[in-house]
């Protein structure tokens, strides 16, 4: 049984001064001639790894890191599919720890949650985790207690395959996206529960209203002012902790520090990229390189050829570049909301760079993200389809909503802030839904009246880049899906949130709030429905088990997953096989999202304990039965 208490403590974070501390860059002190990544690698089958403060400087400035063997990033671990591991971790910090193998496929006591699958690491205590590594590909590890992921507890894992590798390359090289921040992690989530626009700084303002109104006439401007100022809403919020206070690294250099990765012209250079950040989702492009994805979530996808990628939290791609002239190429990684950048070079020399793109124009959210544009048919009424209500927010008045014949008068608003009920299946494997079952209460400040899909859209801002983008439906499974059955139930599930008391939730109940685990059986292929009921894009990350992204319904090549980026307004399903007896994390992968309540606790029950049910069930009903005769 999980335990709410123990997953949300969080502990003192920094204690004392680094001054009197030898300091060296973050990426001097994980660097390492004999890998070719730039990372300390560690390889072998057993593993001894320790937490520990350690000062670190970033971009010339001091600051104090939750590291692993004093290394930020920390070290880079080199598996080989087939492999029994054990990996020891020592706390030596005044705070329980711990590491999530993230993606890893493991029994659930070795997944690495404290109050959901361990206790967690005491200080001064050693954990030891055993197991056997059934998979290969890209992916990595980080600690999920408290908020030590913020201050660098993290670290790529390369798994080599057992059998022939599918991608050719000549060169390797791991690319580990960050966000770093000098303040304490504590501080800034208090800041975002006081204020959740407290970083911030990119509002519209006169120049771009007078802009608008050249572009769109003075009363369409003046109605869109009008409309976002009802809602107490700001179009430009696209990331609650920007530029302001982090500084973006790749491998623990600052934008400054050039990063640099050697190649000789006419090479495949294969990239291993994996965004580790706590609340950064980047847009990863080369101005002059086209990339070749070859896999998603450390599985092999069928190749595909674009110019840039929205990376979210958590997410790892792995692509192939062929740079073939005698020049430096740039890395560049912005921020999703284009208040800073992480950047790197790609060249035959060291010392060489290339110019580095200027931050393009920050996007602004639509009536698309909103989920109530006419795009779907359905009407607005910008004089009454909003209100607002005290100070819990934007809440909908449905009165003045034109919503083309849907009755609301059967709706069960009360009951949906409960758990996620099953639906039945027809034939054709599709499911009769209840559209308008909405979550309501404190917690949900908004909902998504008319939510799409977007699983062919390339990301929030990315829509008029000018270049091909990656979106979710052009990836396919390179391999047969293991499972290709229909599902047999549905369950929705809604994300859920109140930006201005920055309360995050699923279906409007935080995590401290539910009653008990999301119930999965063992063995049974269900079909989980996932509506953003937010203007906010979250990074949702099943542990334990992936999920085929139900892009093509009829596909026997979806790809899997064990995160995706659920846009703003968005419904998206994915095919879970519940072949993983035991309780899993599932949760938003930003992390502030998470320790303020957008988290759940999957239990798989095993199929003995559901037919002792059902016996004990028939038992009950015959006994019934005995005793109305």
């Amino acid at each position: 049984m999980f335990n709410r208490r123990k997953f949300l403590e969080t502990a003192a974070f920094f204690t004392g001064s680094a001054a009197t501390q030898t300091l060296l860059p973050a990426w001097a002190r994980s660097g390492a001639a004999n890998d070719m990544t730039g990372l300390k690698a560690l390889s072998g089958t057993e593993f001894h790894l320790r937490a520990a403060h350690t000062p670190v400087s970033i971009d010339g400035r001091p600051g104090r890191a939750v590291a692993i063997n004093g290394q930020l990033p920390a070290p880079l671990l080199r598996w080989r599919e087939g492999d029994e591991l054990t990996l020891h971790l020592t706390n030596s910090l005044d705070e329980d720890t711990s590491i999530h193998w993230h993606g890893i496929l493991l029994p659930p006591e070795m997944d690495g949650v404290p109050g959901v699958s361990f206790p967690g690491v005491r200080p001064g205590e050693t954990f030891t985790y055993r197991f056997p590594v059934k998979q290969a590909g890209t992916y990595w590890y980080h600690s999920h207690s408290g908020l030590q992921e913020q201050a660098g507890h993290y670290g790529p894992i390369v798994i080599e395959p057992k059998g022939a590798d599918p991608v050719a390359y000549d060169r390797d090289y791991v690319i580990v996206l960050s966000d770093w921040t000098f303040a304490n992690p504590d501080h800034v989530f208090a800041k975002l529960k006081k204020n959740s626009e407290s970083y911030n700084f990119q509002k519209r303002t006169l120049v771009d209203f007078f802009r608008d109104v050249d572009e769109d006439g003075l009363d369409a401007a003046f109605s869109n002012r009008a409309m976002w100022g009802a809602m107490r809403m700001s179009p430009t919020d696209i990331a609650d902790v920007t530029g302001e206070t982090y500084t973006y690294l790749i491998n623990g250099h600052g934008p400054g520090d050039n990063w640099t990765g050697l190649f000789n012209p006419g090479e495949r250079v294969r990239l291993r990229i994996i965004n580790a950040s706590a609340m950064t989702i980047f847009n990863l492009r080369f101005p002059e390189l086209p990339m070749t994805v070859v896999q998603a979530d450390g599985l092999n996808v069928k190749p595909v050829e674009t110019d840039e990628i929205q990376v979210g939290v958590a997410e790892t791609y792995d692509v192939v570049i062929q740079p073939r002239e005698d020049k430096a190429y740039t890395l560049m990684a912005e921020s999703i909301d284009r208040s800073g950048y992480a950047r790197a070079t790609f060249a035959p020399r060291e010392g060489m760079s290339a110019p580095v793109p200027p931050l393009r124009e920050r996007p602004t959210l639509t009536m698309r993200d909103m989920a109530m544009a006419g795009h779907a048919g359905h009407d607005m009424n910008m004089s009454g389809g909003m209100k607002n209500d005290s100070d819990d927010g934007m809440s909908m008045d449905h009165g003045d909503m034109n919503h083309e014949g849907m009755d609301h008068g059967d709706m069960d608003h009360d009951g949906m802030a409960g758990d996620m009920s099953g639906h039945s299946m027809d034939a054709g494997g599709e499911t009769a839904l209840q559209e308008h079952n909405h979550p309501t209460g404190v917690g949900v400040d908004m909902v998504a009246e008319v939510p799409s899909r977007r699983l062919d859209e390339p990301g929030l801002g990315l829509e008029n880049a000018g270049h091909r983008v990656l979106t979710y439906s052009q990836l396919a499974a390179l391999d047969m899906n293991p499972d290709m059955r229909a599902p047999e139930r549905e369950m929705e599930l809604h994300l859920t949130g109140n930006m201005h008391r920055y309360m995050w939730s699923f279906d409007g109940r935080k995590f401290s709030e539910v009653d008990g685990p999301i119930v999965f059986n063992e063995g049974e292929r269900l079909r989980l429905t996932l509506v953003n009921d937010t203007m906010m894009s979250h990074p949702i990350h099943l542990h334990g088990m992936f999920f085929d992204v139900v892009t093509d319904p009829s596909s026997h090549f979806k790809p899997r997953k064990h995160t995706i980026i659920v846009k703003p307004g968005e419904k998206v399903s994915v095919d879970v096989t519940a072949d993983a007896v035991g309780d899993w994390a599932f949760h938003c992968h930003l992390l502030y999202h998470m320790a303020a309540g957008m988290m759940r606790v999957v239990s798989v029950h095993p199929r003995d304990a559901m037919m002792e049910h059902d016996n004990h069930d028939m038992h009950d009903m015959h006994k019934s039965h005995g005793e109305r005769s």
